[in-house]
């Protein structure tokens, strides 16, 4: 078996989204075993030097956006038929991120590891209040593409007009602020 942070002579990941070795390879190449990452984790201080951003399926999306909207999400977004989770959730928005900088991030099923205590794992190449913005940057444009559709006339140019003045930074300062971070 590969040691940590030395690669395994194929290479390869398994087909797991984790090293067939057992370990996680993380974007930045660093390799840990899936026990580094705690169930409280939200970034990873990596030995590369960065600290990664952590996600784990049972991460509420509550993590990211105010209750209200998640209900709204979970009410309006249907996962496809043979989506694995029932209803809109912390994986989809991770796979809505995902789509947005693919090289950015690792990903490791742990379905199958009962001493890990989570099923999916996303560790990105950045720091979590980046991730943050990315998460609430992608609703908007979801919000923004659902309002597009909408039957009201002047439900676009209304949601256009708050969102002209709405600054995902600040917001995204504020929620983590608002939030108890270290509990």
């Amino acid at each position: 078996m590969a040691e940590p942070r030395v690669p395994d002579d194929d290479g390869g990941d398994g087909g797991d989204g984790g090293a067939s070795d057992g370990l996680v390879e993380l974007p930045c190449g660093e390799r840990v075993p899936p026990t580094a990452f705690d169930l409280g984790m939200r970034e990873y201080d990596c030995a590369c030097g960065d600290s990664h951003a952590v996600v784990m399926d049972m991460h509420p999306p509550g993590r990211f956006l105010p209750e209200s909207i998640v209900d709204v999400l979970e009410t309006a977004v249907e996962p496809a038929e043979d989506d694995a989770f029932e209803e809109f959730g912390t994986p989809h928005l991770m796979g809505a991120v995902m789509e947005q900088v693919p090289d950015e991030v690792a990903t490791y099923d742990a379905s199958a590891e009962g001493e890990v205590g989570y099923a999916l794992l996303w560790v990105f190449d950045f720091d979590s209040r980046t991730l943050h913005e990315y998460v609430v940057e992608l609703v908007v444009e979801l919000m923004d593409h659902a309002v597009s559709h909408a039957e009201s006339e002047g439900a676009e140019a209304e949601f256009e007009a708050e969102m002209a003045s709405f600054d995902v930074a600040a917001f995204v300062d504020e929620y983590r602020a608002e939030r108890d971070w270290e509990a």
